[in-house]
Formats: C-alpha cells, structure tokens, sequence
C-alpha cells in the first residue's frame, strides 16, 4: 500500500521537473523567437545560431552527464539552478555574446536534468509495477512548453518586451524546482538491478537504437524552432500565430499519456516507428500547403509525436542498459542533441550562402525521419534478440 503514493509522488515530481527543464530551459526560445525579433531585432539565422548554442550546450550536457561526479540527485538539483539562472539571466543582460552564453549553458543544465530524471524515476517506476506512470512524467515536457507558449502569447498581447517574458519565465522556473524538490528529498527504494551477458557487450550493440535517436534529433528540430516563426509570416495577429507553440506542447503532453497505453500492447518499437512516420508528415505539411490550417496542423502532428518518441528512447534506454542505463540514455541524448544540433546550423547557413528557403530543410528532416524508421524497423541480429516483445534491441 506503501508503493502506490511513492510512485504518485515520484511521477509529479518528475513531471514538474522536466516541465522546467524543458518546456523553459530547452524551448522557451522558440515562442519568444517572434517577440525577440520584433523588439531585439533578430532575424531567421540569428534565431538559428542562438538556437544552435542551446542544441550545443544539449550536446556538452549529454556527453558529460555520465561521468560528472555525484549523484543523479545531485546533478538533478544542480541542472534546475542553472536553467532558473540563465533563463532570468537572459531578461537581464543585453548582448549577442552574453545570450549565446546563456542558451549553451541552458541546454547543458536541460541535458542534465532529463537524463537524471529519466535515470531516477523509470528504474523506481518499473520496481514498483508503475512502468506506465512514465507517460505522466514526460507529459512535464509539452505541459511545460504548453505553459511557456501561453505566457508569451499573454505577454506579447500585454505589450510587455521579451526581456520582461524572460523574467517571467525565470520566476516559474524557481517555483517548479522548488516544487519538484521531492524528486531527490524523498527516498525511493529500488531492488538492485542485476546485470545480464548482453548488457555487458557496452553500447556498440545498441548502435541501431542511437542512430535512429540522432535522425529523430535532426528531423523535429527544424519545426519545433522555427514553427511560431512561419506562423507570423502567414498572419500577422498574434493571437492566431501565438497559438502555434502552445498547441505543439498541448499535443506533446496528451501523447505520452496515451503512448503509455498503446506501447503496452503494441511494443514500443512499433509505436516509435508509427510516431515518426506521423512527424515526417507533420514536417512536410508546411511545404506542401502555405497555410495557418497547414501550421495548425504540423504543431499537432509533430508536437504529438516527438516526445512519444522521447518517452520510448528513454525507456528503451533504461530497459537495455540495466545497471549501465545511465550511461545508455546519456549516449542516447547525445545522439539526439547532435541531430538538433545540425538541423539549425545547416539551415542558417545554407539561408545565409545559398538563400534557400527554410523548405529545402524541412525536406531533408522529413527524409531523415523516413530513414530512421527505416533503420528502426530493420530486424536486430538474432544473437542479440530480447524476448520481451516491448523492448527489443535496436
């Protein structure tokens, strides 16, 4: 009886924690991208090179999580201090080399805080039978940038300037981490994991499942950054073109809750798969069609799948890596952070020596996308078969 407030406890607060992390730390820039445009004068590939500084800190917060001292608890708490600091940070100072620094260090600390709350909560969610709460915890993720859009959109209707909205959004960053404190003050007992011959052969074997990561990080970057973006270009009330971001982390904190479901029955590979083949369409709506309903659209289409994807990665990682699952989710993150990483830097710099248009991108994400499911669907060596039907190996 003791178990069930335990895992209740243990899910809300990891909800709240990637709620902070990444609906503020990680894509707070994203809704605020039009606002700083208006009022800082940024443009397309400016947006892309501070987005990029994000998706690099990302990278550096994967390939060091796994091996910075301490606890998962303890990089957990010191992720969130980061991520309240530099988003205040942010409103605060005013200079193009200050806010590249700021959104590195955002993602760094973003990296962090999934990789710890993915490490603390699904080993203690499975050990107490309540594997499917994981869809609760990263329902955090759109109902943190479902929040942060609607706080943009209110702020941007209020008159205020995108140094206000950055406060803003720093003061609800300090609140969450203070409500997510019972992530690490609470205890949660885990039975020791036992490690099998298969886990012991290191992550190589796990190669399949790391790529296919890094081509879903290059195929949602594109319209998870620029999507409020083109909305604007279409219609110039920012009540309509506000509601973008807003509706992308709405379809993203429904998703994992239904995904937890349907998982169980299906496997997580096949839902995966089926997820990414719904992005690769929500990617290419906006090429196909230049409309509000088109954008509309593509924020349900991909904001209803790429943390369905997140939330299987995660869990697939914790199930294959056994007493070295942080070390599999964090390589796991920093395939996907690479992916992201690439998908800015390439647009920005085609835009600025080519001129190509931001189609040219979403098409090559759409391809990546295909191409992953592809690898993702390709049968795993017969020697390195798992018999459980909802975590084979990639």
């Amino acid at each position: 009886m003791q178990h069930k407030p335990s895992a209740i406890l243990l899910s809300i607060s990891g909800f709240i924690a990637l709620a902070v992390a990444m609906g503020i730390g990680r894509f707070a820039f994203t809704p605020l991208l039009p606002m700083m445009q208006s009022d800082a004068g940024l443009d397309l590939a400016q947006g892309g090179w501070l987005a990029s500084a994000n998706y690099l800190g990302y990278l550096a917060g994967a390939l060091t999580a796994a091996i910075v001292p301490g606890s998962p608890a303890a990089l957990l708490r010191l992720g969130l201090a980061l991520v309240v600091a530099t988003t205040a940070l942010m409103g605060i100072t005013d200079g193009w080399a200050a806010w590249l620094a700021w959104r590195f260090i955002a993602g760094l600390a973003s990296a962090w805080v999934l990789i710890s709350t993915a490490t603390l909560c699904l080993a203690r969610l499975a050990a107490l039978g309540q594997s499917r709460r994981a869809g609760l915890v990263f329902a955090g993720v759109g109902t943190g940038i479902a929040m942060a859009g609607l706080l943009c959109l209110g702020l941007d209707l209020s008159g205020a300037s995108s140094a206000q909205a950055w406060l803003v959004l720093g003061s609800v960053a300090l609140a969450g981490t203070v409500a997510a404190r019972p992530l690490w003050a609470v205890p949660f007992s885990v039975p020791a994991s036992h490690e099998s011959p298969q886990e012991n052969q290191g992550l190589g074997r796990h190669w399949r499942l790391i790529a296919c990561y890094g081509l879903f990080g290059f195929g949602y970057i594109l319209p998870a950054t620029f999507l409020p973006a083109q909305a604007r270009l279409l219609v110039q009330d920012p009540a309509v073109f506000g509601l973008a971001w807003p509706l992308f982390g709405l379809a993203a904190a429904v998703s994992t809750l239904l995904a937890s479901r349907l998982a169980a029955r299906y496997g997580r590979r096949k839902v995966w798969a089926a997820a990414q083949l719904a992005m690769a369409a929500g990617v290419l709506l906006p090429v196909l069609a230049s409309s509000v309903t088109a954008i509309v659209l593509a924020a349900i289409f991909v904001g209803g799948t790429f943390m369905i994807v997140t939330m299987l990665g995660m869990q697939e990682g914790q199930a294959a890596g056994g007493r070295h699952a942080r070390k599999l989710i964090a390589a796991l993150t920093a395939s996907f952070a690479a992916g992201q990483l690439a998908g800015p830097i390439f647009f920005s710099m085609t835009h600025v020596w080519f001129d190509a248009g931001l189609d040219f991108a979403l098409i090559l994400a759409a391809v990546g996308l295909l191409l992953g499911t592809a690898l993702l669907r390709t049968p795993a060596p017969a020697a390195s078969a798992s018999k459980d039907p909802a975590a084979p190996p990639c």
